[in-house]
């Protein structure tokens, strides 16, 4: 996907969830440590433009990597864009942040969450 400054958070997130059904994306205001959470008072809403929240932020073609780790694929958007991002993983009615399992790939996240549905 083509990221730019008129994108919104919701673009991102939708564009995410199409290609990893059994996981969710969110942004906030602020980076987590690895192996930590983020707090739901510091998440940003849907419908802002990326531009108006990162100053760093370039168009860039990006392609979300199945096999890329969790912990990984997350510095790796604030690295490229100043995006703080948090993947969540379905699991039957809820959705989890990752934090405990970041060193696992998107793939078996994806899996995981889908998984849980299904049963």
């Amino acid at each position: 996907m083509l990221v730019h400054r008129d994108l919104t958070i919701r673009d991102i997130k939708d564009e995410f969830t199409k290609v990893f059904p059994g996981l969710k994306l969110e942004m906030y205001k602020v980076a987590h440590k690895e192996g930590q959470g983020s707090l739901k008072s510091a998440e940003l809403a849907h419908d802002l433009k990326l531009g108006d929240i990162s100053a760093r932020l370039h168009e860039e073609d990006y392609n979300f990597d199945p096999a890329m780790v969790v912990a990984d694929f997350e510095a790796d958007f604030e690295e490229k864009f100043g995006l703080f991002v948090q993947v969540f993983r379905r699991s039957n009615n809820l959705w989890l942040q990752t934090s405990t399992t970041d060193d696992w790939t998107l793939e078996k996240q994806n899996a995981k969450g889908l998984n849980s549905v299904q049963l």
